[in-house]
């Protein structure tokens, strides 16, 4: 399962965010997603998590919880829109 993690502290590094859902299983990528001009930080990433059920509860146990001060919003994603 893919989860999309958003209101992330600018700080947040990639190691970080996958250390935050280690605790619930095997993380198979974490990634923040960056600017392509200036490779700052857009606030939000990807974790996908082979598991569905340990996936399910690190979205249950994380969202709302505070990450360098700032509370993250934790979700199952979406597909992406084709245009």
């Amino acid at each position: 399962m893919t989860v999309y993690v958003s209101n992330l502290s600018f700080s947040v590094t990639d190691e970080l965010l996958k250390g935050l859902f280690t605790g619930y299983g095997e993380v198979t990528s974490a990634r923040v997603m960056t600017d392509k001009y200036t490779n700052r930080s857009r606030g939000f990433g990807f974790v996908e998590m082979p598991d569905d059920t340990a996936a399910q509860k690190a979205i249950d146990e994380l969202n709302g919880k505070m990450v360098e001060s700032r509370p993250i919003a934790v979700t199952q994603a979406r597909p992406k829109k084709e245009y």
